[in-house]
């Protein structure tokens, strides 16, 4: 008799497609959220890594230039009004800002330098809400994903149990498919909430770190101005 029932349960098909295929609806929508989730979720984590090296690398090459020795006048007139690069924005905010103090017979309208200051926040404000757009969906899929798949395994176990009462059977044949397709979602669950939960982490303080590169730019050129406001 046991061997009948090891042979049975050897038959079943326990492959990932053939546990999705035998799941019940409700197991199957958990299963399909999730898989979408962490796939959704490798599509951000390497559209950040991509976009932070990029903003990495035009900081480099605008400090550079910055520090050039060059004439901010000079830099601004290259950079233009409208830049590309987070790190140029920056600068031209607080250089555009700089030019519209002046008068007409070159004074300086009062509270200039608070504007610019201010001028050169909101640059960074709207550059760093780029630079976190899609991390609020890691931080949701880290901390919803575990408790998604749980849902689809106590569902599970409750149509395997279901089974086993209509069938008036608990050998192994009847009971292991319903328990390995519930805990399959389990499974999904923790695949997609750990890496999600990881390069949150990581992107989160990858873009503290840009962030924080853009406002000490802004303090130095800050106080650059502010020399030549006092003198």
């Amino acid at each position: 008799m046991e061997t009948e029932i090891l042979a049975s349960a050897q038959e079943i098909d326990f492959s990932f497609f053939a546990l999705f295929l035998r799941a019940t609806l409700i197991v199957k929508l958990v299963m399909l959220l999730l898989l979408a989730a962490s796939f959704y979720s490798w599509a951000i984590i390497v559209t950040k890594f991509i976009q932070y090296r990029k903003a990495r690398a035009e900081a480099a090459v605008f400090d550079q230039s910055f520090w050039s020795g060059n004439p901010l006048d000079e830099l601004f007139d290259d950079v233009g009004p409208s830049p590309d690069s987070p790190s140029e924005k920056v600068f031209a905010a607080g250089m555009l800002e700089w030019r519209r103090s002046h008068k007409a017979d070159g004074g300086l309208i009062g509270g200039a330098q608070s504007r610019i200051d201010r001028s050169m926040d909101v640059a960074i404000a709207k550059e760093a809400e780029g630079l976190n757009k899609g991390l609020s969906f890691l931080a949701t899929v880290a901390s919803s994903a575990p408790f998604i798949g749980l849902f689809g395994t106590v569902w599970g176990i409750m149509h395997s149990f279901i089974e086993i009462a209509q069938q008036q059977n608990t050998n192994l044949a009847v009971v292991a498919p319903g328990i390995a397709e519930a805990l399959f979602a389990t499974g999904l669950g923790l695949l997609a909430a750990i890496p999600a939960l990881i390069f949150y982490n990581k992107l989160t303080a990858d873009s503290d770190g840009i962030v924080a590169g853009w406002e000490a730019f802004a303090d130095e050129f800050a106080t650059i101005l502010s020399r030549q406001l006092d003198s």
